[in-house]
């Protein structure tokens, strides 16, 4: 049994939970039931970030002190993923009390090793971001990058964290960890910006009390990037549980959005390595989830609200499509008409009409009772499953969901195939219809284990349909040693129920297939 710590970018408290943090979250939560699946232990760690600039002005704003306002605004994304049924194990609010002592103790590390000095910082500043920026990176119009709105100029007394001093530290171990940082695209582009020559930069505020303290020096607060970073140890005890941080530390995945790369894979394992600690072990960079070419924001006003979608679609159909529709990396257009295409074609033709057929024929040719799949030398299904298994457990293993899903669903066409060359509604009962019907049953048992991770709550109910106890996301039923995803292992003689269509045909607009 391995370990798997995963973790979410913590969300801006200012924005309302929309499907592009969903998405995200739900990359996540798919991951950590894998590896559950697998018979690891694992954490998975989300959370709102909470300081800085931006906060304090939009509480101002509503008249509200800092405090109460992020304690309303942080709510939404706890209620948020817990209707959407995320299996996160944590949820760490920036400002809390454990996670102040641990970003204190982590920083006064840095600082008691001789990697910051203080001085005067002037740039040009995007309080969106929460960033500074050179001039160079600005686009015309002295506008930000990743907003295009106005910077601000800022001039204050700051602590620097010495990030110059961390090239060749950062580029050797770049060269040691060459899977460190996936897709290989983003470890190219955090090289590039190694290459390019680190600036040291700002790691304090002066001009803003709303921040953790900076034990050293009064009057200064952590800036925010420095703050939220800190979250991945905090909320495994860095400095206050030294068992528990160096017990899940070693299995850390960060996942993030290409925005962030700088932040996460250039500026973050500098500051472990200064902090005296391991840089992160592994970090995927996805890409956007896009509506009409934009990244999803409030200033672009293209926010989908997740929720509300899940209760017109379901969880698990979103789910489906949020892993399923794009290569985990890349960016994807996300359009209404695309999830209910591929809810139609994929989740009620091929999984839904799988299990209707053969559970309504077994009723009608079986007496309600499934018969026992064949050997599998016997089979022609079984050596498809078996290729398919291995698949899927290669797709997880790469950060591919998608290819998890697309093996899944060759199994299904397969077992739908088989079902139409023998067509065991049009004959008698008897050895062919039960050889047929057995193969089928042991095809939804091993596909109800396999899309377990995403479909969560249709995968329950396949396994009681077909007469199984127990539950296909029982930890190490996906485990390669002592799992239940060799052939063979439906029992034939249970009880197999008809019912409701598990995912009923759905229409985009009225009339409209």
């Amino acid at each position: 049994m391995g370990r798997f710590y995963v973790t979410t970018p913590i969300y801006y408290v200012n924005d309302v939970p929309h499907l592009g943090n969903a998405y995200t979250t739900t990359v996540g939560d798919a991951l950590a039931r894998w590896h559950r699946l697998l018979g690891d232990e694992v954490w998975y760690l989300t959370g709102t970030d909470e300081h800085g600039l931006k906060v304090l002005r939009t509480a101002t704003d509503q008249g509200m002190q800092p405090k109460a306002w992020t304690d309303r605004t942080s709510r939404r994304f706890v209620d948020a993923w817990r209707a959407l049924e995320m299996s996160n194990d944590d949820f760490i609010r920036t400002t809390e009390e454990r996670h102040h002592r641990s970003v204190q103790l982590f920083m006064q590390a840095i600082y008691d090793n001789g990697y910051l000095r203080k001085g005067t910082y002037e740039g040009w500043y995007c309080v969106s971001c929460e960033a500074y920026y050179q001039e160079t990176e600005l686009v015309e119009g002295r506008l930000c990058p990743v907003h295009e709105r106005p910077v601000e100029w800022f001039s204050e007394e700051n602590w620097f964290f010495e990030l110059s001093r961390f090239e060749d530290r950062l580029l050797a171990w770049y060269e040691e960890s060459p899977g460190a940082v996936q897709p290989e695209t983003r470890r190219n582009e955090a090289l590039g910006i190694i290459k390019g020559g680190l600036h040291d930069i700002s790691i304090t505020r002066t001009s803003i009390d709303w921040g953790v303290p900076v034990p050293w020096d009064e009057g200064h607060v952590f800036y925010v990037w420095y703050d939220a970073l800190v979250n991945y140890v905090s909320a495994i005890g860095f400095g206050v549980d030294d068992e528990r941080f160096r017990k899940w530390w070693p299995s850390v995945c960060h996942l993030l959005g290409k925005d962030i790369v700088r932040f996460h894979c250039v500026w973050w394992p500098a500051m472990c390595m200064a902090a005296g600690i391991d840089p992160p072990a592994s970090f995927f960079v996805h890409g956007y989830l896009l509506v009409g070419g934009k990244k999803m924001a409030k200033s672009a006003f293209n926010q989908i609200d997740p929720v509300e979608l899940a209760g017109d679609v379901g969880i698990d159909a979103l789910r489906y499509y949020l892993l399923r529709e794009v290569p985990l990396g890349n960016d994807g257009e996300f359009t209404y008409e695309g999830l209910i295409g591929r809810y139609n074609s994929e989740l009620a033709n091929n999984l839904g009409n799988l299990l209707s057929r053969v559970s309504a024929v077994v009723v009608s040719k079986c007496a309600g009772v499934g018969p026992p799949p064949q050997p599998a030398s016997s089979s022609r299904l079984a050596a498809a499953a078996a290729e398919v298994v291995e698949d899927v457990r290669r797709g997880w293993a790469g950060f591919a969901p998608q290819e998890a899903l697309e093996a899944t669903w060759r199994l299904i066409r397969a077992a739908n195939a088989e079902l139409e060359a023998v067509e065991p509604w049009r004959r008698e009962p008897g050895p062919e219809v039960d050889a047929v019907l057995g193969d089928a049953l042991e095809v939804l048992r091993i596909v109800a284990v396999l899309v377990s991770p995403v479909l969560f709550k249709v995968a329950p109910e396949i396994w009681r349909r077909i007469g199984l106890e127990g539950s296909p996301e029982a930890p190490g039923n996906a485990a390669v040693e002592d799992g239940v995803l060799a052939w063979g292992g439906y029992p034939g003689g249970l009880p197999v129920t008809k019912g409701s269509p598990i995912f009923p045909r759905r229409v985009v607009d009225a009339g409209v297939e």
